[in-house]
């Protein structure tokens, strides 16, 4: 057992370190607290006392140097010190190898601290301002409430990055990214199925518009796809809100959309094909129509642009020299072409050609091409406000298309029993039509459509759905469109309606039996296609028939009254 009136305390100025001597029988203050101690310790705690003594110089140890961590445990040789740890007075408060100042003469070694600890963290230079911020974290005010290293709006300011609310629905599942609480002004419907690789691309299109992002959100609603359309939410960096919808089994495109719509918040709706690559002013044109007047439908579809982003395993022969045509245009394009023509046979999965860099420098333009079939057909005629034509409902193409949503609510959703491709955005634009809205043509909001295979299957879907318009909407303005059948442009289409319209005002109560039969005709075009029989013999009656002989004596007297146009459409489909 170690006699501490036997040994004396000092500091050593060469080293910077403190020791413990043997003394020369010279008073110490530590003789003094050995004397107290003994006088308070019983016969329990005598074989302790050495350990006890130990703790005293410890405290008294922190007493002479005014700041020494309490509490600390020494072995006897280092009673007062802590192994190879320099010390000055100044320091004599601050833990081992930790510049401190006196603000932080309260932080331990070491710890981490949170809010309740003294707000600075070991290491770690603060200034007053910054003393509530994270480590090493550069903040302003404005990013007081931000995530560490995230690049934040102020509509996003109290946003987690990559945060993603997910709502379970009976039909279908629906996760929220960027879930700010801004207002919306343009939300973008947007239904996918099986367009995995185009789908990333449209996305991307999307994330540099020039219309500001917190103002405008993307639905994307997948249509059950088997593919890898759902790995989308988890791989896309996009600024805009971003709701994906995944259906729980395929509903169509009607359904999708209208689900699209019920989840929409913003006051205009664009209506966008999943594999539609918008240019960055897309938004903004579609959004400048709409801002001075409420009874607008917009659309890009009539300047079509078409572009070959991928090289697709299910190209039609066509599609293939098509692209083939297109890809002289660019050396590094004809090489990954070459490079695909010599690997294809191993390969059932799409070539890229177009990168995201391509689409920041336009560089993917140069495997775009027009196609105006609208345009070339007689609509071009008509001027951007199509002023005077008859069928103006057939601008309402929902691969490219925005409208008020109040305008939707007064006309009604899509029509859910339209299955498949084809004909339901007409049926929509046609109630639009009859409810008075104004029909607008803008090349300046036009998209590119990513070219992909095309099913067979979708021929029949089409007819189908046509003959499901023509028996909800028997009107001539409506039945006329199966002239398209014959491959009549829709210039021919809208001065036969000019015509029989014309007809009707001149001539009451005439021409009934040619009326009559000029209108069945036009419907059992449609009906025969969807039934899949052939389309002859569309008003087949006896040769002596009165009837008969009625419609021809009316049909003879068209031309020459003025009507030539309606006499060709005649014509042309009765003799068939």
């Amino acid at each position: 057992m170690i006699k501490i009136d036997s040994y004396e305390y000092y500091y050593n100025p060469e080293d910077g370190k403190y020791y413990i001597r043997k003394k020369n029988n010279s008073p110490h203050s530590l003789k003094k607290l050995k004397d107290k101690l003994n006088k308070s310790k019983d016969k329990k705690n005598k074989g302790n006392r050495s350990d006890d003594s130990t703790n005293k110089v410890d405290k008294l140890r922190d007493k002479v140097n005014k700041g020494n961590k309490k509490n600390k445990s020494r072995d006897k040789v280092n009673t007062a010190n802590e192994t190879n740890k320099s010390y000055d007075k100044a320091d004599a408060v601050n833990e081992t190898n930790k510049p401190y100042d006196k603000a932080d003469a309260a932080n331990e070694t070491n710890k981490p601290y949170d809010k309740a600890d003294a707000v600075n963290e070991t290491n770690k230079p603060y200034d007053k301002a910054d003393a509530v911020n994270e480590t090493n974290k550069p903040y302003d005010k404005a990013d007081a409430v931000n995530e560490t290293n995230k690049p934040y709006d102020k509509a996003d300011a109290v946003n987690e990055t990559n945060k993603v609310d997910i709502t379970d629905y009976p039909l279908y599942k629906m996760s929220i990214k960027n879930n700010h609480k801004h207002p919306i002004k343009v939300s973008i419907v947007m239904p996918t199925y099986n367009k995995y690789h185009q789908t990333s691309l449209s996305l991307y299109g999307l994330s540099k518009q020039t219309f500001p992002h917190a103002e405008y959100e993307v639905i994307l609603v997948d249509d059950a796809s088997s593919d890898n359309t759902s790995n989308i939410l988890k791989e896309v960096d996009v600024p805009f809100k971003f709701k994906y919808i995944q259906m729980k089994q395929n509903k169509g495109r009607s359904s999708v959309r209208n689900i699209g719509i019920n989840h929409a918040e913003g006051e205009l709706l664009i209506f966008l094909d999943g594999e539609m690559l918008a240019p960055p002013v897309f938004i903004e044109n579609h959004y400048k129509h709409h801002m001075h007047e409420s009874n607008l439908v917009v659309t890009g579809a009539m300047h079509y642009e078409g572009v070959y982003t991928f090289i697709m395993p299910d190209y039609n022969k066509d599609q293939m020299a098509h692209l083939k045509e297109l890809i002289g245009r660019d050396p590094e394009y004809r090489r990954l072409y070459e490079n695909y023509e010599q690997t294809k046979q191993h390969s059932n999965v799409p070539c890229p050609l177009v990168t995201k860099e391509d689409i920041d420098t336009n560089r993917f333009q140069r495997l775009s091409f027009p196609n105006r079939y609208f345009l070339n057909s007689g609509l071009k005629h008509f001027g951007e406000r199509l002023e005077g034509f008859t069928l103006p409902y057939i601008a309402f193409l929902s691969g490219n298309v925005s409208v008020r949503k109040a305008n939707l609510k007064k006309s009604g959703l899509f029509d859910e029993t339209f299955i498949g491709y084809g004909a339901e955005d007409w049926e929509l634009g046609y109630r639009l039509y009859k409810n008075g809205v104004q029909f607008v043509l803008d090349p300046s909001t036009v998209a590119y459509h990513q070219e992909h295979g095309i099913s067979k299957r979708k021929v029949k879907e089409q007819w189908g759905n046509h003959y499901r318009f023509v028996n909800k909407h028997p009107h001539i303005d409506v039945l006329i469109l199966s002239l398209e059948w014959k491959e009549l442009p829709f210039m021919h289409m809208h001065k036969t309606l000019v015509e029989y319209n014309q007809l009707e005002e001149r001539f009451p109560g005439e021409y009934n039996e040619f009326k009559h039969a000029f209108r069945v005709m036009l419907f059992r075009i449609i009906e025969y296609l969807n039934n899949g029989q052939p389309v002859t013999k569309l008003y087949d009656l006896p040769g002596g028939s009165e009837e008969r002989i009625k419609i021809i004596q009316q049909f003879e007297t068209l031309r020459p009254r003025g009507f030539d146009y309606l006499a060709s459409s005649f014509e042309q489909i009765y003799y068939l």
